[in-house]
């Protein structure tokens, strides 16, 4: 099964009553909350036009950690945020509200 076969099988189960068991549930929010900071690590890295290396180098990482983060593979320590944050030239604002999330980098005034 492809994943947009599984998707659609789980989006069918949803639809039909089906709820998934509250483990499952908490894990989609961690790998929700991990993609959301890649995203924003990424988008803030592009409007500055650096490469993964570049910030790899500001932040004292190495260009596959930053890969990983970028796609979600990884939840950072808040050392490794503040150094992303310094590295980005931009406050790091993170939003938590229940199961939903927010992580914005804001550029500081030049």
């Amino acid at each position: 099964m492809n994943h947009a076969q599984w998707k659609l099988a789980r989006e069918r189960k949803l639809a039909e009553g089906y709820t998934e068991p509250p483990e499952i549930e908490a894990k989609r929010a961690e790998f929700r909350m991990a993609f959301d900071l890649g995203q924003a690590v990424h988008d803030r890295r592009t409007e500055l036009g650096i490469s993964q290396a570049e910030l790899a180098r500001r932040a004292n990482m190495t260009q596959p950690q930053v890969s990983k983060l970028e796609l979600g593979g990884t939840v950072p320590t808040l050392p490794l945020l503040a150094r992303l944050a310094k590295a980005l030239d931009a406050s790091l604002n993170i939003a938590l509200d229940g199961d939903t999330s927010s992580v914005v980098f804001t550029a500081h005034a030049a």
